[in-house]
């Protein structure tokens, strides 16, 4: 899969995961879903990539997507 479609895909779904949080109109559970697969989407194109700063960075957004979904559910 193309390196791009990771990248983008995961900027899009972090952004709506602000927006949705942001927003605070009772989608906050699916907006930490969706940071959740944003950290995925980024963590694979920052691996692929050997971008280690930006790797690191999606393991703690992964954590505190994991944690935002058990607080909301």
């Amino acid at each position: 899969m193309n390196n791009k479609l990771f990248e983008w895909a995961g900027v899009v779904t972090s952004i709506l995961y602000s927006l949705f949080v942001a927003l605070n109109i009772g989608i906050e559970f699916f907006g930490f879903c969706l940071l959740l697969l944003s950290a995925v989407l980024i963590g694979t194109w920052a691996y692929r990539g050997g971008h280690k700063g930006v790797l690191f960075l999606q393991f703690f957004q992964a954590t505190v997507g994991i944690i935002g979904m058990f607080r909301w559910f």
